[in-house]
C-alpha cells in the first residue's frame, strides 16, 4: 500500500530512535493508519495510472474510491467517444472528478454498450490530485531494474520513507534511506554542549532547512541556513550528543531504496540528472494519518490501555485533537454519494 504520510514525519514528531524494531513498529503502524484514512473518507488519494472498465449505465456511473484525476481515452464497446459526447462530474469543477454522465444534448447513443458486460473503459490518472514538489535529480543514469538511486542536491529534503518519486514516467515508491555525502564538511570544530546550535560548514549551499544531517554518529536537524552557518537541533532521532572536528563529512540521507514501476506506471531508464519529483498528498491528510499513527503508537507503548476518565466516564485517550481532524477531513473529502463505495 502506498501511505499518506512518511516514517520520518510520524518519528519526528517523537523524536523515536532510529532501529529495525522501531521502524518496523512505525511502519505498520503507518500502513493501519493509510487504511483508515480511506476507509473513513471512502477515497484513495494516490495516483493511479491504467484502464478502469465498467458496466452500462443510463444513467451516472460513479467511479468509486478512486476519482479520475486525468481522463485520456473513453470508449464504449471499443468505440472511442467524442469528449462532446459526455460530462465529468461536478461539471466545472474538477479534477478530481467523481463520475461521469452522457450528455442528453448529444446525438450519441452515451454510455450504453452491448459487446460485453463492462463495455465501458476509460484510461487515464486516478487518485485525487497530481500535485508534486521537486526532490532534485538522479546522480546516475539508472537502468529499468536498479533499485538504490541517489539523489543529489538538498532538495531532496522532501523525501521519505513512505514517498512516491516521479522519473520521468515512471513511479517508485520509497522502502528505505541510506546516507550519502553532501560534499559538506565541518567549517569549525563543534562543541558537545545541547546549546553549541550553530554550526559552521564549507557550503551552506548543500543543505537545506528542514534535512536531518549525520556528523560522525550524531544526527542534527537543519532549522535554518545563513550564509555558511546551520541552525540546528542537536542529537535527534536518538543519536548521541558529541564533538566533532573541522574537515569532518557531512552526510544526508539522499540514497533512497525504491520498488520500481509502482501505481500503474512501467519500469525504464533514465539518463544521468533526470529530475525527481515527490508526490504530495493533501495537506489535511497527511495530518489525519499521522495522528492515526501517533495514536497507534501511543496505544502500543501503554498496552492499549491509555484511557482517560474513570468508572462510566472512562474512555479511550485518542483525544479531541483526532476528532477535529476526523471530522475537517469528512468535511473536505469524504464521498457521500450513493455508489461511491
Amino acid at each position: 500500500m502506498i501511505w499518506y504520510v512518511t516514517r520520518e514525519t510520524v518519528k519526528g514528531a517523537l523524536d523515536i530512535k532510529s532501529t529495525a524494531r522501531t521502524d518496523a513498529q512505525v511502519d505498520r503502524c503507518i500502513e493501519a493508519a493509510t487504511g483508515q484514512v480511506t476507509g473513513l473518507l471512502r477515497r484513495r488519494f494516490d495516483p493511479w495510472t491504467g484502464t478502469r472498465r465498467f458496466p452500462s449505465t443510463y444513467g451516472t456511473l460513479w467511479f468509486g474510491e478512486r476519482a479520475l484525476v486525468r481522463l485520456d481515452s473513453l470508449t464504449v464497446d471499443d468505440v472511442d467517444q467524442d469528449v462532446d459526447d459526455y460530462l465529468l462530474l461536478p461539471v466545472d469543477d474538477g479534477p478530481p472528478y467523481d463520475g461521469i454522465v452522457a450528455d442528453v444534448t448529444s446525438a450519441a447513443a452515451g454510455l450504453v454498450g452491448s459487446t460485453s458486460r463492462y463495455p465501458i473503459s476509460a484510461v487515464g490518472v486516478w487518485g485525487y490530485d497530481l500535485v508534486e514538489t521537486t526532490a532534485g535529480a538522479t546522480a546516475e543514469a539508472l537502468d529499468a531494474s536498479e533499485t538504490a538511486v541517489d539523489l543529489t542536491g538538498p532538495a531532496s529534503a522532501a523525501v521519505g520513507v513512505g514517498s512516491v518519486l516521479r522519473v520521468d514516467d515512471e513511479r517508485m515508491a520509497v522502502t528505505g534511506r541510506a546516507q550519502l555525502s553532501t560534499g559538506v564538511t565541518l567549517g569549525a570544530n563543534v562543541g558537545a554542549g545541547k546549546a553549541d546550535t550553530s554550526v559552521q560548514v564549507s557550503s551552506g549551499a548543500g543543505v537545506t532547512a528542514g534535512e536531518t544531517v549525520l556528523v560522525d554518529a550524531e544526527k542534527m536537524l537543519v532549522h535554518e541556513v545563513t550564509g555558511n552557518v546551520l541552525v540546528v537541533t542537536r542529537a535527534v532521532d536518538g543519536s548521541v550528543l558529541a564533538a566533532h572536528t573541522s574537515g569532518t563529512t557531512v552526510y544526508a540521507p539522499r540514497t533512497v531504496t525504491v520498488e520500481r514501476a509502482v501505481l500503474g506506471t512501467t519500469a525504464a531508464t533514465h539518463v544521468d540528472a533526470s529530475a525527481v519529483r515527490v508526490w504530495q498528498p493533501p495537506a489535511l491528510v497527511v495530518e489525519l494519518a499521522t495522528a492515526y499513527a501517533l495514536t497507534a503508537l501511543g496505544q502500543q507503548q501503554a498496552g492499549y490501555a491509555r484511557t482517560v476518565g474513570a468508572g462510566e466516564n472512562e474512555r479511550e485517550a485518542a483525544g479531541r485533537g483526532l476528532r477535529q481532524i476526523e471530522t475537517d477531513a469528512k468535511q473536505t473529502f469524504k464521498r457521500w454519494m450513493v455508489g461511491a463505495v
